[in-house]
């Protein structure tokens, strides 16, 4: 990692590198200085999820995300605009975070092609690997929560839709606070596919409340505001839900929000 930050800083011209930020999972993320503006170096071991995140932030050119400013693929690094004050929209209890989240999907729901990963095709890895995972996982939910996401994942992709650009992990700790903009999104892990599937990462998301009251508003509200299929929406939350939660700190919180969208 050293021998990264250290090429990262000679190919984008970095005057000065601070202290990483916290709360990173799978990258490494410095404020850094270049031409005496503060900006952020990101350096990712790239993998399917994290492979085209520059090419969506380029494709998005700061409308609703963060701005790209430089790209090092041979290293996985990615230099960005740094948001200020940068602080999360899971932690503004005044702001109407689906208000907010509307707004952005407005922006970021652009028409996209190549070379983005499709969501039918990451739909057909979650697919094939649903069942392994459940068993790995030491069978920790009722198997119908198994069948029926196979079942939405299996039937979703056949029907022709809107082949959008997707950011695929839009939840409460993915959004900054900017001078810019009130409210950017990073960490995109793009797919192109269906707009119902923009709300999959949001109705999950247990930070905005977890209920079933409460899962419901959302899919309910933000399919409304953004004239979105709410079927659609909730079977695509189903599907997603069940694929990342085998894995998840919190999967049982998942599983709880999966009962919840089939009573």
């Amino acid at each position: 990692m050293p021998g990264l930050v250290e090429a990262a800083r000679h190919r984008f011209g970095l005057e000065t590198i601070g202290q990483p930020f916290s709360g990173g999972y799978v990258s490494y993320v410095l404020p850094a200085k270049r031409n005496d503006q503060d900006v952020v170096l990101k350096i990712q071991f790239t993998d399917r999820e994290s492979r085209f995140e520059a090419d969506a932030l380029r494709h998005w050119s700061g409308q609703g995300a963060i701005r790209l400013l430089d790209h090092a693929p041979e290293i996985g690094a990615i230099l960005l605009e740094q948001c200020k004050p940068g602080r999360y929209l899971a932690d503004a209890p005044s702001t109407d975070k689906l208000g907010v989240l509307a707004g952005l999907l407005r922006k970021l729901l652009v028409p996209a092609g190549e070379p983005f990963l499709s969501l039918k095709e990451e739909a057909g890895i979650w697919c094939s690997n649903l069942e392994a995972d459940w068993e790995t996982a030491g069978k920790p939910c009722d198997r119908r929560l198994v069948d029926i996401a196979i079942a939405a994942l299996q039937d979703l992709p056949s029907d022709e839709t809107a082949q959008v650009l997707l950011h695929q992990d839009l939840h409460g700790h993915n959004v900054l606070s900017s001078v810019r903009d009130p409210w950017l999104a990073i960490d995109p892990k793009p797919l192109v596919g269906d707009p119902a599937f923009a709300l999959s990462p949001i109705v999950r998301s247990f930070e905005f409340g977890h209920s079933r009251e409460a899962a419901r508003y959302r899919l309910d509200r933000l399919s409304d505001e953004l004239s979105l299929d709410r079927e659609r929406a909730r079977l695509w939350t189903i599907g997603q839900t069940m694929a990342w939660a085998f894995e998840s700190d919190y999967s049982e919180r998942h599983f709880e929000t999966t009962r919840w969208l089939l009573d």
